[in-house]
């Protein structure tokens, strides 16, 4: 069944509107929607099949894929990830939310996908009240993806019109929030607390340092 648009105001998203989203998440449905940087594709953290799926059509192995878990608030975090001193918690209270993608050794509680154990986890609290909405109103994590153009000049689409005709066949719901950003989000590493940066994106880990 092809997926529908759902346009959902960006700063002030209804609740019913967030509802109907997460029953599609519920459900095993794999959903496209806004971040404070791209569009993500995601789905329940805690459905199997549904990540194997978002896996599939972005053409990644299950126990290979970089995912990202979408959290709304640090509570989710430590859920999830492993040894957070100090140091790292101040900084994540700093920095977040905000276009950030941290990477911490996964605790005994991340899904392990494909029946593969994960040694790290990326998290992200994206400063986008529509993706936190979300989040709040599951009860538990979305995995995520960035969705990816193909224009070779452009790396990430930007316009909900165009990723919704693209993609309509492969998702469930393609969740129209205003244009996108085409910058990905900064990836710091946070395994040590010499907070390397992995990839440089919108956000600028220094000012928080």
């Amino acid at each position: 069944m092809a997926a529908t648009l759902l346009r959902i105001h960006p700063d002030n998203p209804p609740q019913n509107k967030i509802q109907q989203a997460v029953e599609v998440l519920r459900q095993g449905g794999v959903i496209i929607y806004p971040t404070d940087t791209i569009y993500g594709l995601g789905c329940d953290i805690t459905n199997q099949r549904a990540v194997e799926k978002l896996c599939r059509i972005r053409g990644l192995k299950p126990d290979k894929a970089n995912l990202s878990f979408i959290c709304s608030d640090l509570s989710h975090i430590s859920d999830y990830a492993h040894g957070i001193s100090t140091p790292v918690y101040k900084l994540l209270k700093k920095a977040l939310p905000g276009p950030f993608t941290f990477i911490f050794e996964a605790s005994a509680k991340a899904p392990k996908y494909g029946g593969v154990k994960r040694r790290t986890v990326g998290i992200r609290v994206p400063d986008n009240a529509i993706s936190l909405a979300l989040v709040r109103e599951l009860g538990n994590p979305i995995v995520s993806t960035s969705v990816h153009d193909d224009d070779t000049i452009i790396e990430y689409s930007t316009d909900p019109e165009l990723i919704f005709e693209k993609y309509r066949p492969l998702v469930d719901l393609v969740i129209d929030g205003g244009y996108g950003n085409n910058i990905a989000s900064t990836v710091v590493d946070c395994t040590t607390e010499d907070f390397e940066v992995i990839r440089q994106g919108a956000g600028d880990i220094e000012q928080y340092l």
